[in-house]
């Protein structure tokens, strides 16, 4: 009697622990997504650009239509382990010059360490040169560009990245064209290179990336040298381009 008693007792504590762990589980009928926030920031202590907003705007509108919440903020303070836990992805959107203290590069040197994602535009490569955890992260730093934007042809080398998958193989666009201190090839995965012969300025020995991804210290990072204009944020295709390296640093599916 007393081992029917015990073997009863068993099967209801079982079913309760059962019953309490699906109770905390997501329910299946929410979004995964719902649950995903990303946070812009643009802080800028050297050249600002114009289309900031633009780009911030842009990407609310598109994460928005996917049920991520976006933050955005100048104010290097927010640079805590804990706040910058909250979120899935950090964009450094446009940013210039030196804009972290060491505390705050090490909060987030901790956040990309446990995993975290990191999204470069732009001027993310005119950024905090004199922190070479930070150039490794972008993987590699702004050196000059033309005087005038220009129209330039692209090639897609990886189609079947989140960012160039709905891109075509030969892509047109005008942009402010970045030449780098240095090639970043030998330790990124290349997404888009620019074909130095279609327009004037190009610096990089005929082998010209202008954006790439790749794994670093724990996280995954991603980086396009494009984004000047506000026009850029209302192009599709450069759209398109700029969620996929979204998705990807931040972890999520496309």
């Amino acid at each position: 009697m007393r081992s029917l008693c015990c073997i009863l007792l068993s099967i209801i504590v079982l079913t309760s622990c059962g019953t309490s762990l699906q109770l905390n589980r997501p329910s299946e009928s929410t979004p995964a997504s719902s649950q995903v926030r990303l946070l812009i920031f643009s802080r800028t202590t050297g050249f600002r650009h114009a289309s900031i907003p633009d780009g911030i705007a842009s990407i609310k509108q598109i994460a928005a239509a996917q049920q991520v919440a976006v933050d955005a903020t100048e104010d290097a303070s927010t640079f805590t382990p804990a706040n910058l836990m909250r979120y899935r992805a950090i964009i450094f959107l446009s940013t210039s010059g030196n804009v972290l203290d060491a505390a705050q590069k090490a909060a987030f040197e901790g956040y990309i360490r446990a995993g975290g994602g990191y999204v470069g535009i732009h001027s993310a490569s005119d950024t905090e040169y004199n922190w070479p955890w930070y150039g490794q992260l972008v993987g590699a730093y702004f050196k000059s560009h033309p005087s005038r934007l220009q129209l330039a042809h692209l090639t897609v080398e990886e189609r079947h990245h989140p960012s160039t998958a709905k891109l075509p193989r030969s892509w047109t666009r005008v942009d402010e064209w970045y030449n780098f201190r240095s090639n970043p090839r030998s330790h990124v995965h290349v997404l888009l290179t620019i074909d130095e012969t279609s327009y004037q300025g190009g610096e990089m020995n005929g082998d010209h990336p202008i954006s790439w991804y790749h794994t670093f210290d724990g996280g995954r990072a991603w980086y396009t040298a494009m984004g000047h204009t506000s026009a850029s944020f209302a192009e599709p295709l450069f759209r398109a381009h700029l969620w996929g390296g979204i998705l990807y640093a931040a972890g999520l599916p496309s």
